[in-house]
């Protein structure tokens, strides 16, 4: 398969690399191949040692399709691509000795490190069948490297990169490097154009909200606490894998989706098994997309592979034991005996057919899969005809149960929870009927696409709009003093937090969605993993703001005004209350970036002015006692 004919790398012997600069987007480029003696060998990496040891062979192992999922067709090439998540883990050689020599870094420090708990692997695979080699064939995976789930960027990248390395060899990981180092910072949330030889890719990389937590709240997510509950503007993602084909890969079981839903808002275990890695990883990203704008701390694999370091403890739980929150797109069947006891089974997409098509289209706004069924488009899924037969089917596949798959492919959903939110048969009348075209398939999936994901994202927003008064931040009051300390939020108590709403009710749009015992989804909820992580970031984030506001009030200020409408005490009180804030003014220079740095100059000098200010109203004698501390005397110099 030759590259897009649109892209041509530079011709310019300046191929210089600013590791810094690729190391914002990129861990490494990953050339590994298959080898039958030996199995599967990284053959390049660049950077060379930015991988540990344990690393190399879970990216090894990760970067292939299982043998049971492999296309068995004669074609000379098959291209696929899918993407991977895998734990960091290891140590490097030498990692702690204290010498000169350099040693890779385990962080981004770019992004400040984050993400760096998993590495991000966009895979494109290349079999290729040839009768003069052993076994008839070889294999070999390019792989991005990163920390951060930018598939909406190493998709499209990788349908450059990976037909380029196929053509010219080994430079093709330097050219794509060069052009990456000319990268801009990532904007999470926004549009960006990204030059990538004579090309440009304009891809929206996902919100800061969606990204993992390192304690520390940026400008971004501050800001995006101040923007509508809904968004206007479709084109901005509101959550991770905003270009996955939600409709495409699920169009089989859509009936199912408000209980993938609510099984994945309150962190129940799922398997997702499809017949290719392409597929599965498919799933997996488009049901993690569905709970936006929560923030997902469930631990999501898109291809998971007994090769994985975590197969081991799965295997090992015994009757009985509780599954860990997380979900896994497998491909291997194997895993349905492994994990017989895994309450919630998905079976979705069908076997491959005998095309090189690659899975993923360049739009950002969803991804074709492979194989899909002949003729198979919505006008099959009536929902306002009852039909025996459908019925049959399904109460079979329940008795035989997941089980079943060793002999044959079918979509279904194997689980034991009860769900609460009712499908919304209203929104499935919507979906467009995609015909036998694959061009107008394609257009009425980006349609449909837009219809689910809207509608899962109002869902969510309505779920979780009864805990905004608990992130609203204070401001302060018309002739309060701005220099005191703002007051904490609103304290959270579960059993109160039950009460009120139970007393209030869902509202309009949940009450319609949801079996009349509808608060038991809030319970399970806040009993589940994504609860407490979201909620102390949305509380870091109302508390940054608040301070924000603020700071902003003690800028506009005006102490003379002030000190006129005040009693002696309250002037007393402001000069501690100013002392304090422009002493953590001057701890914040320290640490802070240069942005930061001018605006905290700015507040020093405003607020070491409106102390001087107050210090010459204050009596005499308190004068000479507040200059015997010989801190606070350079203060007031």
């Amino acid at each position: 398969m030759s590259r897009s004919p649109s892209f041509s790398p530079r011709t310019e012997s300046n191929t210089d690399v600013d590791p810094e600069s690729v190391q914002r987007w990129i861990v490494a480029f990953c050339i590994i191949r298959f080898d039958l003696e030996q199995g599967q060998l990284i053959e390049e990496c660049y950077p060379p040692g930015c991988l540990t040891p344990e690393e190399e062979l879970d990216v090894a192992f990760s970067s292939f399709p299982d043998s049971v999922s492999q296309h068995h067709n004669r074609s000379s090439i098959h291209d696929c691509m899918f993407f991977f998540r895998v734990q960091r883990r290891g140590s490097f050689i030498g990692e702690e000795v204290s010498s000169g020599e350099k040693v890779p870094k385990r962080k981004n420090h770019n992004e400040k490190g984050r993400d760096s708990k998993y590495l991000y692997g966009f895979v494109f695979n290349r079999q290729r069948h040839d009768e003069r080699l052993k076994r008839g064939g070889e294999q070999k995976s390019v792989v991005i490297l990163s920390h951060s789930p930018y598939s909406s960027l190493f998709k499209p990248l990788l349908q450059i990169m990976g037909p380029l390395y196929f053509d010219i060899g080994r430079k093709a990981l330097d050219c794509i490097a060069a052009s990456v180092s000319t990268w801009a910072p990532p904007l999470p949330g926004q549009l960006m154009e990204l030059p990538i030889g004579n090309a440009t890719l304009k891809v929206s990389l996902p919100p800061v909200h969606s990204l993992s937590f390192d304690g520390e709240v940026s400008f971004e997510e501050s800001a995006s606490s101040m923007a509508p509950l809904l968004p206007t503007n479709q084109s901005i993602p509101y959550g991770l894998f905003h270009d996955s084909d939600v409709f495409g890969i699920f169009k089989g079981i859509l009936l199912q989706l408000w209980l993938l839903w609510e099984l994945l808002l309150v962190g129940e275990p799922i398997l997702i098994i499809a017949p290719t890695p392409p597929q599965c990883c498919e799933a997996v990203a488009s049901l993690v997309s569905l709970i936006a704008p929560l923030f997902v701390s469930v631990d999501f694999r898109p291809y998971f592979t007994i090769h994985d370091p975590y197969f081991a403890r799965l295997n090992s739980l015994q009757e009985g034991d509780t599954f860990p929150p997380m979900i896994l797109g497998v491909t291997n069947l194997f895993f349905l005996k492994s994990l017989r006891n895994m309450p919630n089974i998905v079976s979705v997409g069908s076997p491959a057919s005998n095309s090189t098509r690659l899975p993923f289209a360049s739009r950002a706004s969803t991804g074709r899969i492979s194989g899909r069924p002949e003729g198979f488009g919505f006008r099959q899924l009536n929902l306002k005809k009852f039909s025996p037969s459908n019925l049959i089917n399904a109460v079979k596949l329940r008795r035989d149960g997941p089980l079943c798959l060793m002999t044959e492919h079918k979509e279904a959903v194997w689980s034991g929870y009860v769900p609460i939110t009712k499908p919304d048969t209203s929104i499935l009348n919507r979906l467009v009927d995609a015909g036998l075209s694959p061009r107008v398939e394609e257009s009425m999936s980006v349609v449909n696409n837009e219809i689910l994901r809207r509608h899962f994202l109002e869902l969510t927003t309505n779920f979780l709009a009864p805990f905004g008064p608990y992130f609203r931040a204070n401001t302060p009051s018309v002739g309060s003093s701005p220099f005191v300390d703002p007051p904490p939020l609103l304290a959270f108590d579960a059993d109160e937090f039950l009460g009120s709403l139970s007393t209030r009710g869902p509202g309009k749009f949940l009450s319609k969605r949801m079996k009349s015992n509808w608060l038991d989804i809030y319970r399970r909820f806040m009993k589940g993993p994504n609860f407490k992580p979201w909620f102390q970031r949305k509380r870091a984030v109302a508390e940054q703001e608040q301070y924000r506001l603020w700071r902003q009030a003690r800028m506009n200020a005006d102490i003379e005004e002030y000190i006129n409408r005040s009693s002696e005490l309250e002037i007393i009180e402001a000069f501690n209350a100013i002392e304090r804030h422009l002493l953590a003014e001057m701890q914040a220079n320290i640490f802070q970036g240069k942005n930061s740095v001018d605006h905290s100059k700015a507040t020093y000098h405003k607020l070491k002015g409106d102390l001087q200010v107050v210090f010459n109203v204050l009596p005499k004698d308190m004068q000479h006692l507040l200059l015997m501390n010989p801190e606070r005397a350079t203060l007031l110099q």
